[in-house]
């Protein structure tokens, strides 16, 4: 049987709990071999409990039962290191709903989650086969497959009967199965970047001898870093490299590899990264250039790369990246090629440029800020921000997460660990317009079908702190690593400059702070006075900045020392524009290395609020409730998905959704199109006076004046049809629909499956002004009371739903019930590439949905973000 006859989303790199990596597949008859040799290398007792009593060797028809299966009453899934199959589980349908399970893991693999991972893709398989149950006996003392089973968060029960415990496992979806998936892959891709990040031994692979050549640049920074492991430099030919014995392959290095930089041409990579899958070496870093940014014969090269590493159980940086590094005194790692690393900080930093990282780490260093470890991942071929997020995120060392992305490889599992991980250590983002690197493979393409507001929202839903430039992120930066974050929006001024100070209140005002009156000391402000006024002023804001520009230096060490002195343990943040310098106030020295409760110093006063502004920001959303996804009332999921496979063909169908959307307990009102005067009358009669008339073509009904209100006789509806037939085309389309109460407010929502994004919902009005302006606000879906409830605030125009401007205020919380709902629909259903609603009338006791069209088209196999782990 073929690989074709299997879906190929049953296919999945996968990490594992020690953060080596495997690939997980449906076994194929061409398994055979591959079979025995696993078998070969079991132990009795593995045997044993799989089989409940010795079996030496498998027979030529037990192989043949167990490699042909037809992928949907009996399958069975392998991981595979390398060429090896390593562990193998299956199921066998025994019933409708239930299937019996088994599985086996090579005893030199056991311990490292293969079984844990195995199942939780069985299980998917299983439940897309209508599969809803597995059975399994187990020997009383094989304790390690009854842990698996009873740790995979499923409702577990067990029996005993026989010298066998029985175990039946319901595999519906549970929050516990959940949390239990997202625990382990948080653990597992956590585990995979620190043994990237702290080696034990680094190998440099063309590490040539003539000074400035990548390899041995790489070399020389490692070895100027002062690694606290041993270095190892590989060429062909040298005895030794920069003074340091050198080695003709990987393989004959005399001592363990942890991680290896490869710095030889593009097309000799393939063969070294064999060389290192043959050394056991856990990890590579990539920095040749010649693959995804280069056209479809690099992106081959670079996937191949991919296919290699991963399926030998490393992962990758790179390619075509800059390096890596670890400011831990432990490890002292500089991977990269970067001569200047910051010391040591408080800060992760990733950045998907490997050209501009050079750039960057100047510029950190140059501030005095410190940085705790740092990732260039270049094509992003493999290693992501995600992976970084799930890393920093337990490092005790980090404390402030700083990201550079040109595009979003995976938005719905980025959202899911920001929105955990902001509350915990602030995540700050500079997201440019592009990438110059090629799209990495397995990752989405830059975001290009929603507006930039989209993203931005995406950001804001998740907590994280969105800035326009890396000038502004590293601002952001020094404040949020250094300082506690404001509880408020009021801020003290104390200044040497009237001008200065002005600047400042102004820039508090455009920034929405609350600046009090400033406390001008004059251009001779001394450090005694400067602190006076710092103490004076903090017990009455919630952040202060002072500026310190004499006309003539002399005592500008006494006023750091002060400022440091009095902010010291006050609890709130203080800045600095100290004699116009950028970096940290530390003791008496601008610019050193600093400590927690340093003043970072700006340029400018507007750049420090600026900073001020963005921790006030999101010092309010952490004291908003985190939120839980609700299950709303009324939802029948099984029979929206009906809906959705009956209307779908081979190509993409626009379908009326009222339908579907009762699925989840949307009510449209209903209409009816029509093509003669009396067939409006007809109509109207039959839904009932008073009634509207209105163009029924999607772009017909966006222009004004296509909506005849309130007919309620025959004689109007005539007159409405023959105006309306004069005004627009002769064969446009009208409809004749009920006249729903008044007043009310026009909006538009809907929902999108974004290519990049995953599911969307969006909201605005309907008036003609806001879809002029395009004044939509967007929310990933599903959706929490809290982000509906923003969602509807969002929009520039929300004032006319609240109450303002002389309007009466409106249902609010049906119209956030509804996009409750919607978010639900979406995130249920990715075949619904688009879903309209339009209009949607809010009025002052319910929400009336008037139209609903929907684009569906297929989509096959889980979304990025769903179902069992996976890379990429």
């Amino acid at each position: 049987m073929e690989a074709a006859q299997y879906p190929a989303h049953w296919e999945a790199d996968v990490v594992l709990s020690d953060g080596g990596t495997a690939h997980v597949r449906p076994i194929r008859p061409a398994d055979a071999d591959r079979l025995r040799s696993f078998y070969g290398r079991l132990s009795d007792e593995s045997i044993y409990f799989r089989f409940f009593g010795p079996r030496p060797r498998l027979s030529d028809r037990e192989i043949t039962w167990f490699t042909n299966v037809d992928y949907v009453d009996r399958v069975a899934l392998i991981a595979t290191i390398g060429t090896e199959m390593v562990a193998v589980i299956r199921y066998d349908r025994i019933e409708p709903g239930e299937a019996e399970v088994a599985f086996l893991v090579e005893d030199a693999h056991q311990g490292r989650g293969v079984a844990s991972v195995l199942l939780e893709h069985l299980a998917a398989t299983a439940r897309e086969h209508g599969i809803g149950r597995f059975v399994a006996d187990v020997l009383p003392a094989n304790q390690k497959m009854m842990g698996v089973l009873k740790q995979a968060g499923y409702t577990a029960q067990s029996r005993f009967a026989d010298g066998v415990v029985r175990m039946t496992l319901d595999l519906t979806p549970t929050e516990t199965a959940q949390e239990v998936t997202t625990s382990r892959e948080h653990r597992a891709e956590s585990r995979s970047i620190e043994r990237l990040l702290s080696p034990g031994s680094v190998a440099v692979v063309g590490a040539g001898r003539e000074p400035g050549g990548v390899g041995q640049t790489v070399l020389r920074n490692l070895l100027g870093a002062d690694f606290t492991g041993p270095v190892y430099p590989v060429h062909r030919e040298a005895r030794a490299v920069a003074g340091v014995r050198a080695y003709p392959s990987v393989t004959a290095i005399d001592g363990e590899v942890d991680l290896a930089v490869l710095a030889v041409p593009a097309d000799g990579v393939i063969d070294v990264v064999k060389e290192c899958a043959e050394k056991g070496v856990r990890g590579l870093i990539v920095v040749s250039s010649g693959f995804g940014e280069t056209g479809p014969e690099g992106r081959a090269r670079q996937d191949e790369l991919v296919r290699i590493a991963r399926a030998y159980g490393l992962r990758v940086v790179g390619p075509n990246c800059l390096g890596i590094a670890n400011t831990d005194p432990a490890v002292r790692l500089n991977a990269t090629l970067a001569a200047t690393v910051p010391g040591r900080g408080r800060v992760g930093f990733f950045s998907q440029s490997g050209a501009l990282g050079t750039a960057l780490l100047q510029r950190v260093a140059q501030r005095g800020m410190g940085i705790s470890s740092f990732v260039s991942a270049g094509n992003r071929a493999d290693v992501s921000g995600n992976d970084l997020l799930q890393y920093w995120e337990e490092d005790p060392n980090t404390d402030v997460i700083l990201l550079y992305l040109e595009s979003l490889g995976n938005p719905r599992k980025f959202a899911r660990l920001a929105r955990r991980i902001s509350r915990r250590k602030p995540i700050v983002v500079v997201k440019s317009g592009g990438t110059t690197q090629g799209v990495p493979s397995g990752h989405a393409a830059p975001v290009l079908g929603l507006p930039d507001t989209a993203l931005s929202a995406l950001f804001e839903q998740a907590g994280v702190i969105r800035v326009d430039d890396l000038i502004q992120q590293f601002d952001v930066a020094q404040l949020l690593a250094y300082q506690p974050l404001p509880t408020g929006p009021r801020v003290g001024l104390v200044s040497n400059s009237d001008a200065m100070a002005l600047l400042a209140a102004d820039a508090c005002v455009r920034m929405g702070l609350e600046p009090l009156p400033p406390v001008n000391l004059g251009a001779r402000g001394c450090a005694a006075e400067f602190g006076e006024a710092l103490a004076s002023v903090l017990p009455e804001v919630d952040a202060v900045v002072a500026i310190y520009m004499p006309p003539i230096p002399g005592n500008a060490a006494q006023v750091a020392a002060e400022l440091l002195r009095v902010s010291r343990g006050c609890g709130k943040p203080v800045l600095a524009t100290f004699e116009g310098k950028i970096g940290m106030l530390e003791g008496l020295r601008v610019g050193a290395v600093p400590e927690r409760g340093s003043i970072p110093s700006y340029a400018a006063p507007e750049e420090a609020v600026r900073a001020l502004a963005h921790a006030v920001r999101h010092a309010r959303w952490l004291e908003q409730p985190a939120g839980v996804f609700e299950e709303p009332e009324g939802v029948d999921t099984v029979a929206a998905r009906e809906l959705v496979h009956a209307a779908l063909g081979e190509a993409p169908a626009e379908i009326d959704a009222s339908e579907l959307l009762a699925c989840y307990g949307v009510e449209v009102w209903p209409s009816q199109t029509v093509g003669s005067p009396q067939e409006a009358v007809d109509a109207a009669e039959r839904l009932g006076w008073p009634v509207v008339l209105k163009a029924a073509g999607p772009e017909a009904a966006k222009r004004a004046g296509t909506v005849r209100l309130g007919l309620a006789g025959p004689d109007g509806v005539r007159d409405a049809y023959a105006d309306l037939t004069r005004q627009l085309e002769p064969e446009s389309v009208l409809a004749v629909q009920r006249m729903a109460p008044q007043p009310a407010v026009p909006t538009v929502a809907g929902v999108m499956e974004d290519p990049a994004f995953g599911a969307v919902v969006s909201f605005g009005l309907g008036e003609v002004t806001a879809r002029l302006l395009h004044d939509e606000a967007y929310r990933l879906a599903p959706l929490t009371r809290e982000d509906a409830a923003a969602l509807v605030r969002s929009p520039r125009a929300a004032p006319l739903l609240l109450g303002e401007y002389g309007y009466p205020p409106v249902a609010v919380e049906a119209l956030e019930e509804l996009l409750i709902r919607l978010g639900r629909l979406a995130d249920d259903l990715p075949e619904v590439a688009r879903l309209t609603l339009d209009p949607v009338l809010v009025g002052e006791g319910e929400v009336i949905v008037l139209g609903a069209r929907a684009v569906l088209r297929s989509h096959r196999g889980p979304r990025p973000d769903d179902g069992p782990r996976r890379l990429g």
